[in-house]
């Protein structure tokens, strides 16, 4: 059974803004259909992705260190971090907030290092490990980037809750900023790799062609 041809085979690129799959034979510069440039891949991904990666660890070792919010209640005032909110909450009997806030401040960063730097690292090293399964680890990083920021919604619904109920006030600390920073450059970090870097040395053999060779070698 043959494998189906690719689009570098075909002389097919993919547009990244509107989707349209071009014909790269006389070599184009623009998208026919909206102009963007093309790219066979993404322009200097690796390095971009990197860069992204490390300042977005730069960022959240101040994210969690620095008190994100000051909470006055009845003239007495504290500052909070991320943990030590985590920890106020689980104490207080209100473990689904402090769950939610642990997933989405420590879990969920902690997770997309290690996953953008796993990708990084094999795709440098021009590894055939795991294509498929890296390939969805990759979706999976986007896919839990869109929850990076439910403790900053979070934080702000226990603000205006507190006020609303005219039970203290709350005001937020350099550390979300941190936070906030941290969000945003692994969302970038995972927008410039390409995922397609990890099929680039070569397509695997079908199972059956792999039984075959076997088969043959003996």
């Amino acid at each position: 059974m043959n494998r189906p041809p690719l689009a570098s085979e075909l002389n097919l690129c993919l547009c990244h803004s509107c989707g349209l799959a071009c014909d790269i034979t006389d070599n184009p510069h623009e998208c026919p259909r909206c102009g963007a440039p093309l790219h066979a891949r993404k322009a200097n991904s690796l390095a971009r992705t990197w860069a992204y990666l490390l300042a977005s660890l730069v960022f959240y070792i101040p994210a969690n260190l620095l008190p994100v919010m000051n909470t006055s209640l009845f003239g007495s005032g504290s500052d909070s971090t991320i943990m030590s909110g985590v920890l106020e909450f689980w104490a207080h009997g209100a473990w689904d907030i402090a769950l939610i806030i642990f997933i989405a401040s420590i879990a969920v960063p902690g997770v997309k290092f290690v996953a953008l730097s796993l990708l990084l690292i094999t795709v440098q090293r021009g590894s055939l490990w795991a294509r498929k399964e890296r390939s969805q680890l990759y979706r999976f990083v986007e896919l839990i980037g869109y929850w990076s920021m439910l403790d900053v919604i979070v934080v702000a619904l226990v603000a205006a809750l507190v006020k609303f109920q005219a039970l203290g006030d709350i005001q937020p600390r350099v550390g979300i900023l941190f936070f906030g920073l941290v969000v945003v450059f692994t969302m970038l970090s995972a927008m410039s790799f390409d995922p397609r870097l990890i099929w680039d040395k070569g397509p695997e053999k079908p199972q059956n062609e792999e039984v075959m060779d076997e088969v043959a070698s003996h």
